[in-house]
């Protein structure tokens, strides 16, 4: 039997095209899915005319995608956030959250179209794209900064291993120092000794 097709079968062919399939699968299958009509002139006419139509909405809605993604061009989304030491965020930043700082630039998108594969958790500068049609893409770019709170404790970290750096060599000096003062010590024991040993020897001469 000659059926016209209402929506695309893989095996068979798109919408519009006239095929030749089995009584069976078309009575029983195609034709009750809503997948296929008899193929009548009039079915055909209908069909394509039909066709003609949804692919000239395609079409305009490509192009209302094409307009609508120059207006991407150039955005940058800042999000401050509290930092780990490493770098790594306490939380992350979310398709919802690029959602919301879009509308507020004016720029009115569905977290959904938002293309993000995973929640972005480290600082850094990210180009994330955005679905606006099958067919078109939109790119804004995304920068994770550290949040005022987490460039203090950083700096303050910092200061800290500074005041360490500077503390050690000082105490180097305090146990140079103590090691000098004792090898003078055991000098002037070492040079006392002689004089000593003299005058045990002359008294003893003059005991004799």
């Amino acid at each position: 039997m000659r059926l016209i097709l209402r929506k695309d079968i893989e095996s068979l062919g798109e919408v519009g095209d006239v095929v030749e399939v089995a009584d069976g699968y078309g009575l029983n299958y195609l034709i009750p899915k809503g997948l296929a009509l008899h193929a009548t002139a009039s079915t055909v006419r209908a069909t394509q005319h039909e066709q003609r139509l949804r692919d000239a909405q395609i079409q305009a809605a490509k192009r209302s995608a094409q307009d609508y993604a120059g207006e991407f061009s150039g955005v940058e989304l800042e999000f401050s956030m509290r930092v780990g030491a490493d770098g790594r965020l306490f939380g992350s930043v979310t398709n919802r959250m690029i959602e919301d700082a879009l509308q507020e630039k004016g720029l009115d998108v569905n977290r959904r179209k938002i293309v993000l594969d995973e929640p972005i958790k480290m600082v850094g500068t990210y180009d994330v794209d955005i679905r606006l049609h099958q067919e078109v893409r939109a790119s804004v770019q995304v920068k994770v900064m550290p949040d005022e709170a987490s460039m203090t404790a950083e700096a303050e970290a910092e200061e800290a291993d500074i005041a360490e750096t500077e503390e050690a060599p000082e105490a180097g000096d305090e146990v140079q120092a103590e090691t000098e003062a004792a090898a003078e010590a055991t000098d002037v024991v070492l040079e006392n000794e002689p004089e000593e040993n003299q005058d045990a020897e002359g008294e003893k001469e003059k005991a004799e």
